[in-house]
């Protein structure tokens, strides 16, 4: 065992991202059956919904698993307040200040996790008392830190800064890259877009085909002055674009993106008009497969690539 397999009591380190409208219930529960740490993304979920997901999640597996809060939301007090009612005992934080919610979640007997994009933010966090970081380099899909740190410069950062437990997270889908994260300081990994493209995923299959597709230099960082995203280069990135050509100011591009465009396109499938948040990994990504099996290959081919590392000479 390791610090991660001991800190959530899971049989591989291995944790699955709390995505926007891809992570429900059947995905964490598939994840965490496989072994690894399943997390319901709260992100794209009204609060009642989210109370529905847990209590499916706990019939689905009696194994541990978690929900994946970001901040920023304007309902985060009901938020908590059902995690803590519904006896969640993992939460993974993002997109805010860890103190402000920390010590309620640890007074509940939760473990706390908090994501971070740098070596700053994961000090922050480690002094706000979390049990660990998750520190995600800008390769990652979705929203990302202002430093574009990539992940094989951002881990050995945050390691050297920090004493709590490090999952490694952004461009990471195979046993090689969890390898090489691990070689890297972290104690485990957040894998995402691989789990994105899996059948339990609630993602749309268009989208889900749209990361099997999407091949190297698909997917581009933008929206930097709303919230740094990384999406795939379809019809509304290319809106976008040309927009910029513009100069346009913050405004402009808050009525440009305006409501529900990750909905329409990860949950609904419009791949035109839609939001397609996916990271750069996506051209490692071949096919559509059960989580399972997803994890079995991961795991396979981390052994294989340990054994060929032993062998190494120079």
């Amino acid at each position: 065992m390791n610090k991660i397999t001991q800190l959530f009591n899971i049989k591989y380190p291995i944790v699955q991202g709390g995505m926007i409208w891809n992570s429900g219930y059947k995905l964490a529960s598939a994840v965490s059956n496989a072994g690894g740490l399943g997390l319901i993304g709260a992100g794209s979920m009204y609060p009642e919904v989210l109370r529905e997901h847990i209590q499916k999640c706990k019939k689905a597996t009696d194994k541990p698993f978690g929900v994946n809060i970001p901040m920023l939301y304007p309902n985060i007090e009901e938020i908590m307040n059902i995690v803590a009612e519904e006896g969640v005992k993992i939460v993974f934080t993002s997109a805010g200040n860890p103190k402000t919610w920390t010590s309620f979640l640890k007074e509940k007997g939760i473990t706390v996790v908090h994501v971070v994009s740098s070596s700053v933010f994961a000090l922050k966090a480690q002094e706000a008392g979390v049990d660990a970081v998750v520190a995600e380099g800008f390769e990652a899909g979705g929203h990302n830190g202002r430093e574009e740190t990539t992940t094989l410069t951002l881990i050995p950062m945050v390691k050297e800064k920090i004493k709590i437990p490090l999952i490694a997270a952004g461009g990471i889908a195979t046993g090689r890259g969890m390898l090489a994260a691990m070689i890297l300081g972290a104690d485990g990994v957040q894998v995402g877009s691989r789990f994105a493209a899996s059948v339990e995923s609630s993602a749309h299959n268009n989208f889900k085909e749209t990361i099997v597709n999407t091949q190297e230099g698909g997917t581009q960082l933008t929206l930097k002055e709303l919230a740094p995203v990384r999406l795939v280069k379809n019809k509304f990135f290319h809106d976008v674009q040309a927009l910029y050509e513009k100069c346009p100011s913050k405004e402009d591009l808050v009525e440009l993106l305006g409501r529900a465009r990750a909905k329409k396109g990860m949950f609904e499938g419009d791949l035109e008009e839609g939001e397609l948040e996916i990271g750069q990994i996506s051209g490692l990504i071949h096919e559509i497969l059960p989580v399972e099996q997803i994890v079995k290959q991961m795991i396979a081919e981390f052994e294989v690539a340990s054994k060929e590392k032993a062998t190494f000479e120079f």
